[in-house]
């Protein structure tokens, strides 16, 4: 056995690095583990961001009723435009000799500018609605101009409004109902500085102050052969669920149609998700030969998924796939409308034929899309969590397996955390220890080197003096 007193300084600093990394392998073995731990929680991470992705798209086709699966089409836009809403019935409608409904425009002759004071003195605007309503506006004097006058109807917010237009020869006051038809129709009786802008047709000494540029009027047309008339130039309630907005005058085609666009759409939408989710798996889950990886040229991209054999994983997936290749609602399949899935798990979804299956039975498309939704509701609940009421009103909220495998998997960390700062401590204690014994052991050697010299030079000098 080596002896202290025969160890250099040197060898004393690696035999303490030695036994230094003796003590550190088990922790090499534990900070390892939780490398692998949390590549798994980085795993179920990707696939619980698919899952939630796949979720929101759910919710799109979670209430097939509300999904607007009517379209309109007009011949001639400039006369009128339409919108659809799901109650309104398939049919086609004519609109004929549209005239607009207007609103009633007056002006005031030229003035100096829309910022020159008025002459007269403060006064007031009483404006006289068809409807017998009046409004009054009161001006005071430091607001008697175009501007002022214009800001203070405004104000008011009534049925009229006010502007100034300018022109190279002056400005002029315009004031215009707030809405159209015969019932907007007014009149203008002013005091003071406002007087010179009465206006009252039926009367000839309330008439000299404004000209009239345009008359109140209601839109009047045929539908289908039926007169109508409206204060509006948008009619709400001529049609059930369907909207006409007239904009010019003329004739007009209109038809409603079946068109599960809107529909189509968000099912394409289901089916991006679901291919996402189960790639997402898919990545996590694959496996990578030894010699493939030894032959790949990217080491990252030819390993196996943290996830491998993993049961929790690979049975979502499953069951992900199942939601399309098992589809069957009142007698029509996926397939019918579009909606397949292959071997490897690729989702694809057609719209025509969505589009053909939808005209010949939209409400056996509409029970399967609903039975999709239950389906994938179902397993993203059972994975990712989510919330219901259950009929009582409040919500229950669940958390899901891949939760509660990442919080698992996080609490073995936090474990293996421990037990590496645990070790940590003690090794570090033992280290210094052994330091502690080998200075001792120096210095004890140190000692008896010392010893042995006194004892040397007294035994010489004995052996002399006899």
């Amino acid at each position: 056995m080596t002896s202290v007193s025969a160890l250099s300084s040197s060898a004393i600093s690696s035999q303490v690095s030695t036994y230094e990394t003796k003590l550190q392998a088990p922790i090499t073995q534990l900070k390892t583990q939780i490398a692998t731990e949390n590549a798994d929680i980085s795993a179920w991470g990707k696939i619980g961001g698919a899952m939630s992705s796949l979720s929101q798209s759910l919710s799109n086709i979670k209430n097939v009723g509300t999904i607007n699966s009517k379209s309109a089409t007009t011949s001639a836009n400039t006369v009128a435009t339409v919108a659809v809403s799901n109650t309104a019935a398939a049919a086609s409608y004519n609109l004929t000799n549209v005239t607009l409904a207007k609103s009633q425009e007056v002006y005031s002759s030229l003035l100096g500018s829309g910022a020159a004071t008025l002459s007269g003195g403060k006064g007031s605007l009483v404006f006289t609605l068809q409807s017998g309503k009046s409004e009054t506006i009161s001006v005071g004097s430091g607001s008697l101009t175009l501007n002022g006058v214009a800001a203070a109807i405004n104000k008011q917010t009534g049925g009229v409004k006010a502007s100034v237009i300018g022109t190279a020869a002056g400005a002029r006051l315009v004031m215009q109902s707030s809405g159209t038809g015969g019932s907007a129709a007014f009149t203008v009786s002013g005091t003071g500085a406002l007087a010179q802008f009465d206006f009252n047709p039926s009367s000839s000494t309330l008439n000299s102050g404004e000209t009239l540029a345009q008359s109140a009027a209601d839109a009047s047309l045929t539908l289908n052969g039926v007169p109508i008339v409206s204060a509006s130039n948008t009619l709400g309630s001529a049609i059930a669920g369907v909207t006409i907005s007239l904009v010019g005058p003329g004739n007009a085609a209109l038809s409603v149609s079946s068109a599960p666009t809107n529909l189509s759409t968000s099912v394409q939408g289901v089916a991006t998700g679901l291919n996402a989710a189960i790639s997402a798996i898919a990545a996590q889950t694959k496996f990578v030969s030894a010699s493939s990886s030894s032959s790949a040229a990217s080491g990252s991209a030819a390993k196996s998924g943290a996830l491998l054999g993993n049961f929790s994983a690979t049975e979502l997936k499953s069951e992900l796939m199942s939601s399309v290749s098992g589809l069957v609602a009142s007698g029509v399949s996926a397939g019918a409308v579009g909606l397949s899935i292959n071997s490897a798990g690729a989702v694809s979804f057609n719209s025509a034929s969505f589009a053909s299956e939808y005209a010949k039975n939209p409400t056996a498309v509409q029970n399967l899309v609903t039975s999709l939704y239950k389906t994938l509701n179902s397993i993203t609940v059972g994975a990712i969590g989510g919330s219901s009421s259950a009929g009582t009103g409040n919500a229950t909220k669940t958390s899901g397996f891949i939760s509660a495998q990442t919080a698992s998997l996080n609490g073995v960390v936090t474990s293996i955390q421990t037990q590496i700062k645990q070790l940590t401590k003690q090794d570090t204690a033992q280290i210094q220890n052994l330091i502690n014994e080998y200075t001792i052991a120096e210095t004890k050697a140190s000692s008896a080197s010392i010893t042995q010299t006194y004892l040397n030079i007294f035994s010489g000098t004995s052996s002399s003096s006899g």
